[in-house]
């Protein structure tokens, strides 16, 4: 289930200040060992440690592939693929990859199960305790920028 926090644009001069969104309440990321853990529990027939090696192997030749500008598809999750980060240049002529290339990224974009719509299909909301307290009036978002309640 994902849990739903409230924020509010304090951005003064955009056309949409003041105004409330929802944001996905993200808790710390897993590392490899925990995720490997989780896959040896949901009756995997491998131990925690060979898909801990597994996972480990993966993402190293993933990472290799993809700097080599070989996309990577894990059917159901996701296209794993470089993407840079350029400034303009003038001409061709004038472009040089030492500085209108800023940076290189990992970019990943879902396919399959985990596309948008299959992806809100799946999903099941709820509040944060901290939003349900804001929806029930208990608590107060602030307009003060870099603070998320009003003080009570």
């Amino acid at each position: 289930m994902l849990e739903i926090d409230f924020y509010k644009n304090k951005n003064q001069e955009s056309r949409q200040y003041g105004k409330v969104y929802g944001r996905i309440h993200n808790r710390d990321p897993w590392e490899i060992d925990r995720l490997a853990e989780h896959i040896a529990v949901h009756g995997s027939p491998y131990t925690r440690d060979v898909i801990y090696a597994v996972l480990i192997k993966a993402a190293d030749c993933i990472k290799h592939l993809v700097l080599e500008g070989q996309p990577v598809k894990l059917a159901d999750l996701c296209i794993f693929k470089a993407t840079a980060i350029s400034t303009p240049a003038v001409s061709v002529e004038k472009f040089d990859l030492s500085q209108n290339i800023r940076a290189v990224r990992l970019g990943c974009r879902a396919t399959g199960a985990t596309r948008i719509k299959s992806m809100r299909d799946d999903v099941q909301l709820t509040y944060t305790s901290l939003a349900q307290r804001i929806k029930d009036g208990e608590a107060t978002l602030s307009n003060e920028k870099g603070k998320y309640l009003e003080s009570e």
